[in-house]
């Protein structure tokens, strides 16, 4: 039996129709295959920049509405309302009983009220030296007083910025801000001790002078 045998080391020498198709065929397949492959990898790396990006973007989501929430909060807490001004009420019975005393030492209020304009004032002048003279034993007995400033009435004063405007009042053509120069006028005064009598608890303080009846 006579067998038929190809020989697989020969190399064709001519080229005719069906090679050339069978060359271009398979040049089409390997050009699809390859670009299957770089579809494939394309589809990969789209895929992964996407879960990478779902990733870093999970944590920013919770800080946005942490932050919402804090100006929620803001906008909801009302602002803190200023402090009331606290004006200090002093008992008018200290006052009262000084007025009392300058009436006792003084008959200050006698003098206050009665009508001047009946007298002359040399008749005047000569109420004023007893109310003078009783008013001033009546401070030096329950007061401490010495002047605010020791410089001289009339000399040269400069205030320095942070000055003390309740022991120096300023007069005059009051412009800009301290510092300040201007001439002393009055030295002031101010009580460094007070002493006055302790009053019984029935006193009534209101009454500055009892009124006087003779038997």
């Amino acid at each position: 039996m006579n067998g038929f045998s190809v020989d697989l080391s020969l190399r064709p020498t001519t080229f005719d129709l069906w090679h050339v198709c069978l060359a271009g065929t398979v040049v089409t397949l390997m050009a699809i295959l390859i670009l299957l492959l770089l579809v494939m990898l394309f589809t990969r790396g789209r895929t992964k920049n996407g879960v990478k990006a779902q990733v870093s973007q999970q944590p920013v989501e919770p800080t946005v509405k942490i932050v919402e929430r804090i100006v929620e909060v803001e906008k909801l807490v009302p602002a803190p309302m200023p402090e009331p001004v606290i004006l200090k009420e002093y008992s008018p019975d200290a006052a009262l009983q000084v007025l009392g005393l300058l009436q006792k030492e003084a008959r200050f209020i006698d003098f206050i009220k009665e009508d001047i304009t009946a007298y002359s004032d040399a008749e005047i002048g000569v109420a004023a030296r007893v109310v003078h003279e009783g008013c001033n034993k009546a401070i030096n007995d329950h007061f401490s007083l010495k002047s605010v400033r020791n410089e001289q009435e009339g000399a040269s004063i400069t205030l320095p910025v942070g000055f003390d405007a309740t022991a120096n009042r300023l007069t005059g053509n009051i412009v800009g801000s301290a510092p300040f120069t201007g001439v002393l006028v009055h030295k002031g005064w101010q009580v460094t001790e007070v002493r006055l009598p302790k009053l019984t608890q029935n006193h009534n303080p209101n009454i500055v002078a009892a009124a006087e009846i003779e038997l």
